[in-house]
């Protein structure tokens, strides 16, 4: 009897043992589960409206968006089981830290940590990404929450950041920054200079960035533009009078579409000697706000947020990368620039027309990236309303899908009269094959 009552106190005990254990493990939660992927959220926002402000081009805002995005996610992945490694299934990264066993840990404070760190380096006004990050510790703090725990989570999201940040700098994007100014061929055919601005070529070298995925900026060359020809009968001179008729005969659907996927972070304006200009979102921003209307749709938690953030600003990246590439290697000559010289010197596209070369178009390349792994992250049939760039005053569109979405700011470019057709459809080729082979890795 004795035997028998021993062995249940000792069972008993070890059970007491075992919970004390497990509830010391379990995290409490400070804030509720909408209100830590809402920090993630609003740090995106925070990091778009710094980047507004800076004026980066969009190949290099989908840099940002990507660096920080997995920083956000490798820290806060042991929130939850079953969320592996991202940096771990892409090229060039070292294994990342791990959170000490012993130290207790709150990883949403961690995972913005080590956001707002990665940000902070990449973008000019680090000054307000500091001031984001304050905020958020100052939200902790207040709460009640204990010092060690909060020095703890600080420290993991700091060293989630510097291992993420060794990456960023050995992707050759430091060595971009000193080769030679792109040079303008002035031949029919090549690109060349647009009003009103006239600004030099942008990120002429961007393609020769290390991407995540591709096994080359190259891997998913698109077949080529047409022929340069002014022949009446020629495809190329086909897709330039749609361009130049579809500026004479713009509908006002056609206008509404090109205005709210415009996505050009820099519009000069002038006005007799006056001159200013108008910053806005780049089309990477925005579907990295479309990614957040999405997760808040679905009630993402911060992990899932997080994850999602990270495999569309992965897309993004290499979408990128692989459309600069190839906007280089071809130098394709605008619409704009030909209809002006050839046909009629007073027609105007309805956009300003961004500084880089026409083949391919690079809102239908990332647009399809996007839209493909959003489709199968959150859902391929899910209705939305797109309200980004209410800030700015466009009226918000609602869409079916991101398919739906993608498709219409492909078509956009051609309203636009800043891409002839083959460039669209081209592009959106190549940014499905690139959303198709990320969602391909997410799965190993």
């Amino acid at each position: 009897m004795k035997s028998d009552l021993f062995k249940r106190i000792k069972t008993c005990l070890l059970i007491a043992e075992i919970l004390m254990i497990v509830s010391s493990c379990h995290k409490k939660h400070v804030f509720s589960a909408d209100e830590e992927a809402l920090f993630l959220h609003n740090a995106q926002t925070e990091l778009t409206d710094v980047m507004v402000y800076d004026i980066f081009a969009p190949p290099n805002a989908s840099r940002i968006y990507a660096y920080s995005s997995l920083a956000a996610y490798e820290a806060v992945r042991y929130e939850k089981s079953g969320y592996a490694s991202i940096t771990s299934k892409l090229k060039g990264f070292s294994t990342m830290p791990a959170p000490a066993p012993n130290k207790q840990i709150d990883f949403s404070l961690a995972s913005l940590q080590a956001f707002c760190e990665v940000a902070k380096k990449l973008v000019f006004s680090s000054d307000r990404m500091e001031d984001y990050e304050q905020r958020i510790k100052e939200k902790y703090t207040k709460s009640g929450f204990p010092d060690s725990e909060l020095s703890n989570s600080i420290e993991f999201g700091n060293q989630v950041a510097i291992a993420i940040l060794k990456r960023a700098e050995t992707d050759g994007y430091k060595e971009t920054r000193g080769m030679p100014r792109f040079t303008v061929l002035n031949k029919d055919g090549f690109w060349q200079p647009t009003a009103p601005e006239y600004m030099d070529a942008v990120e002429p070298w961007f393609g020769k960035i290390h991407p995540f995925i591709l096994d080359s900026s190259r891997q998913f060359k698109p077949s080529g533009p047409y022929p340069y020809s002014l022949n009446k009968k020629s495809p190329y001179y086909r897709d330039l009078m749609e361009v130049y008729q579809t500026g004479l005969h713009e509908t006002p659907a056609q206008k509404e579409i090109s205005g709210f996927w415009d996505c050009n972070p820099f519009i000069g304006h002038h006005t007799g000697h006056l001159m200013f200009a108008t910053k806005k979102i780049s089309p990477g921003g925005h579907w990295i706000g479309i990614t957040g209307i999405a997760c808040k749709g679905v009630h993402a938690n911060l992990v899932r947020s997080a994850k999602t953030y990270a495999w569309v600003s992965v897309a993004l990246f290499d979408g990128f990368i692989s459309c600069w590439q190839e906007k280089y290697e071809e130098n394709t000559v605008r619409p704009e620039t030909v209809i002006q010289q050839k046909i009629s010197f007073a027609w105007k596209p309805l956009l300003q027309c961004p500084p880089f070369p026409d083949y391919p178009s690079g809102h239908s390349v990332i647009s399809a990236a996007a839209s493909v792994v959003l489709g199968k992250m959150v859902g391929s049939h899910f209705s939305y309303t797109d309200s980004v760039e209410k800030i700015y005053g466009l009226k918000p569109r609602n869409f079916q899908s991101f398919t739906q979405a993608a498709h219409e700011a492909m078509i956009s470019r051609l309203y636009g009269g800043i891409h002839e057709r083959k460039a669209c459809i081209d592009g959106f080729k190549e940014g499905t094959a690139i959303g198709e082979l990320v969602l391909s890795r997410s799965k190993q």
